[in-house]
């Protein structure tokens, strides 16, 4: 196990109805917030108006901004940090899923810095500055952002979609209300638990000894997202199969689960060009990069693959480790396909003829024109990168 320096400010706040709570809750956190959501579907449900209402009554000022989409954009995080500014903003309210989260960073992040700040994504400038508190309230369970020190954004310009990180961008607050996620159409449910899953692969497929708590603690939270997810295909008004999702996506990713071992990370940089270039939903993005990502790189540490393969996926160890792998990442596959998510680039809407060459380059190069080799247990090239992308790539009839 490695040395590692953790450390965790969220304030987790569960359970129906826990939404109303907001205004109470921020109150002693802030005078004036940035609103800030996604589409239509905030103010359908009626959590719009909730929210409106509880901070008035806590007496919040707010101003608001709506917009976000899959895939967050920089230019809308870019008029968000000027209001922040012009409106005088000490905290942002991000209400919404993932994207919503990482736009709400990226603007919280933006307003106090001295540069531009996509170079805190490009250039990895670093965060040497306070950035705005964020708080949530989480619409769909998936990313892990409501408790992750993490932001992704995507700079449309330039078709880059490039990722930042700092412990203060930690939510200083998330609610966490599964009555919000009863109305999620099914795609977004995979979607979702497909995010998480990789987001414990990334961890978990470590060349790092001595483990063994931590690899104990990611399977158990790879089964459970398994097992909710085929139960919210058949219920999806199962609020607490969504409760038990919502709980292990927020631990997939608050980076409990990769304490003291190497990541990789290798399979989300692959899957932001595609993401980056063809808009493709993030999760169905992975469910076709993962599988062959981990048919190409097993060989490299045999025994991790194997332990998963039996302890996660249910393959019984009677046969030679091989076999035992391979079963593995079928049953995998079968999941995928059993909760509706894509295998192939052409059913992500990816042509057989994408620029595969053009997207591996972009994945090992920094925004310089730099290699780069992301760690893993097999070091990602631009070769490797490219090897995979071709393998989803259905053949043709």
């Amino acid at each position: 196990m490695l040395n590692f320096d953790y450390c965790n400010r969220t304030h987790y706040v569960y359970g129906p109805g826990q939404r109303s709570r907001i205004g109470e809750l921020l109150k002693p956190l802030a005078r004036k917030v940035l609103l800030h959501y996604g589409g239509g579907s905030v103010r359908r449900t009626g959590l719009y108006d909730c929210v409106v209402d509880s901070l008035k009554a806590a007496g919040v000022e707010f101003v608001e901004l709506g917009g976000v989409k899959p895939n967050p954009s920089l230019a809308l995080a870019r008029k968000g940090i000027e209001l922040c500014r012009t409106e005088n903003v000490d905290l942002v309210l991000a209400v919404g899923g993932g994207s919503v989260i990482d736009s709400a960073k990226c603007i919280a992040l933006g307003v106090p810095a001295p540069q531009d700040v996509w170079e805190y994504y490009a250039q990895g400038l670093p965060i040497d500055f306070t950035p705005l508190p964020v708080a949530t309230i989480l619409t769909l369970p998936a990313a892990g952002s409501e408790n992750s020190p993490n932001t992704v954004i995507t700079n449309e310009e330039t078709s880059r979609k490039l990722a930042a990180e700092h412990q203060l961008l930690r939510p200083v607050l998330s609610i966490v209300d599964p009555e919000l996620f009863l109305t999620l159409p099914p795609s977004q449910m995979a979607y979702g638990a497909c995010d998480m899953l990789c987001h414990i692969f990334e961890r978990y497929f470590s060349n790092t000894p001595d483990t063994q708590l931590s690899d104990a603690l990611c399977e158990a939270t790879m089964r459970t997202i398994m097992q909710q997810a085929l139960v919210l295909r058949d219920n999806p008004k199962d609020v607490n199969a969504w409760g038990q999702l919502a709980l292990s996506g927020t631990v997939a990713h608050n980076d409990l689960l990769g304490v003291g071992r190497e990541q990789s990370w290798a399979c989300h940089r692959l899957e932001h060009e595609l993401s980056a270039v063809y808009d493709v939903p993030h999760g169905g993005g992975l469910a076709v990069v993962v599988p062959p990502y981990m048919e190409a790189v097993w060989k490299a540490n045999p025994g991790i693959f194997a332990q998963w393969a039996v302890n996660v996926m249910g393959v019984t160890a009677n046969r030679d480790t091989a076999g035992v792998i391979r079963e593995g990442i079928a049953r995998l596959r079968s999941w995928y396909r059993a909760i509706g998510l894509p295998q192939t680039m052409q059913e992500l809407g990816i042509p057989a003829d994408a620029d595969y060459t053009a997207m591996a380059h972009a994945a090992c190069h920094d925004e310089n024109g730099n290699p780069m080799t992301l760690p893993g247990v097999l070091p990602l090239d631009q070769p490797l990168a490219e090897s995979i992308m071709r393998a989803a790539v259905a053949p043709e009839a």
